[in-house]
């Protein structure tokens, strides 16, 4: 088959420019090297709506934060995410750096984010207790907010599939030729696929399909960021997201409380040349400690019930690289999306789908849906509301996973559900179900069940998120007879 475009990529990135294409008449297809959307960099980050101040001033990064920032509250309605304006904090605690906060505030006002405004040590103090108590004073940014980046990547993947992208899985990009045909050709381990355009969206890997295709060679840093997730007994301990003031090598280790009620500290900045060396390291969650504590006092560490780490794809100019390869016509490159990206994602899609629509001379379709309903949560509702969900279907009646209070229901829609659920992650990114005190301890068998009754998958063949990450090896005793 012949596609009009293929991204390569299905996390924030790639999954918000196939929403977009998805507006078109076109066949697009999203070719994903792992067993589910947002496997890569959007699983693993600070799950933060930036504001947009840090950017620099004129920088496509700048633009597309703000652009993606204004783009959030609809979108998060538009596709059931949960989404929150909690706003932000940049924490000053040595005097001398105070004309820092105005640096900020200046670009954040040049960048058009609204409503900045520089507090003094008691403003601070006032609006965030638990601030050290050597804050000198504050930028505040009442448009920054907290989003779950997997329900963000997810929704804007179904809802292309919706509307007739193709994703293709297991599916890894080996090389891609030009052809006497005119088209690109890319050969995966899963045959070759077709098409008249491609766009580069795959993250840390971005520089590697790149560099298959054009002379001008591109180089992506790896550069890992170390986490830790506290319990939501500890979530309150601050309710906007603190920021240290920024260096050269990011925002710094921020705390923040996450949209479904925890506190995330994190993450650290150590350049790396390995594309899969997302381990977290002893070193590393020190280093987060001992700096989450500079700007807010009595952290609850000892609350810690996971850690984990994830890649930015850092490009040496630090600022995206968005716009057709120029000696290979018909390749995009979207590229070096580092922090903001996941702010940026939905203005990426949009910019990427407006240029491919005069490029290609895409019409709109007539019957294109603009929305999606999320997995349907238990959390929240009242007693009569779930006995009438029970009612209708028992599963809903059934608990997973304590910790989050999951349902059989829940999960069995995650399965069900457009681009489903085929892995322990799978359906933790979905549902939650994993994601608490425990981490998956008590609920991991019984969610293994449910996937090998529904998909037929035999147990041995289950996995974790994938790949080689199988739970179970092998049988060790026969069927019993009868069962």
């Amino acid at each position: 088959m012949l596609y009009d475009v293929i991204v390569i990529g299905a996390g924030v990135t790639g999954s918000a420019v196939a929403r977009e294409l998805s507006r078109y008449e076109a066949n697009v297809c999203v070719l994903e090297k792992c067993e589910d959307v947002c496997e890569g960099t959007s699983k693993a980050n600070s799950a933060i709506v930036h504001a947009g101040f840090d950017a620099a001033e004129g920088s496509l990064m700048a633009k597309l934060n703000v652009r993606g920032n204004e783009m959030m509250t609809d979108l998060a309605r538009d596709l059931d995410i949960p989404f929150k304006r909690n706003g932000s904090l940049v924490v000053c605690i040595h005097k001398e750096a105070l004309d820092g906060l105005k640096d900020l505030y200046n670009r954040g006002v040049a960048n058009g984010v609204k409503d900045l405004k520089i507090l003094s040590r008691e403003e601070a103090l006032e609006m965030e207790p638990n601030l050290s108590e050597n804050v000198e004073g504050a930028l505040w940014a009442p448009t920054g907010g907290i989003i779950c980046p997997f329900e963000l990547n997810i929704a804007m993947a179904e809802n292309a599939n919706m509307n007739g992208v193709d994703f293709r899985f297991n599916t890894e990009v080996e090389d891609i030729k030009k052809g006497e045909d005119g088209n690109w050709h890319l050969r995966t381990n899963n045959g070759e696929y077709v098409t008249r355009y491609v766009v580069n969206a795959a993250g840390v890997y971005a520089d590697k399909i790149h560099n298959m295709v054009s002379a001008d060679k591109m180089h992506i840093i790896e550069r890992r960021g170390d986490y830790c997730l506290l319990d939501k007994t500890v979530g309150g301990h601050v309710t906007h997201t603190i920021f240290p003031q920024p260096t050269k090598l990011g925002k710094g280790v921020l705390v923040s409380p996450t949209i479904h009620g925890n506190l995330i500290v994190g993450p650290t900045a150590v350049d790396l040349e390995n594309k899969e060396g997302n381990n977290t390291t002893a070193a590393g969650i020190d280093d987060l400690i001992a700096k989450a504590g500079d700007h807010v006092r009595n952290l609850p560490i000892r609350n810690v019930i996971t850690s984990f780490a994830g890649l930015r794809a850092h490009e040496e100019h630090h600022e995206f690289i968005i716009k057709e390869v120029d000696d290979a016509p018909c390749f995009i490159d979207c590229a070096g999306i580092e922090s903001p990206g996941l702010t940026s994602s939905p203005a990426i899609g949009e910019m990427v789908g407006n240029m491919m629509k005069d490029m290609m001379n895409l019409k709109p379709k007539a019957n294109w849906i603009s929305t999606r309903k999320g997995v349907k949560k238990t959390d929240g509702l009242s007693i009569e509301e779930r006995n009438e969900l029970i009612k209708q279907n028992p599963a809903y009646g059934t608990i997973i996973c304590r910790c989050e209070s999951i349902t059989e229901g829940e999960i069995l829609d995650a399965i069900h559900r457009p681009l489903g659920a085929r892995s322990l992650d799978g359906v933790k990114r979905r549902t939650r179900a994993g994601m608490g005190r425990c981490q998956a301890g008590f609920c991991s068998p019984r969610t293994m069940e449910i996937l090998h009754r529904e998909l037929g998958i035999p147990y041995e063949k289950i996995t974790k998120s994938g790949g080689n990450s199988n739970i179970v090896l092998e049988r060790t005793k026969g069927e019993v007879s009868g069962s």
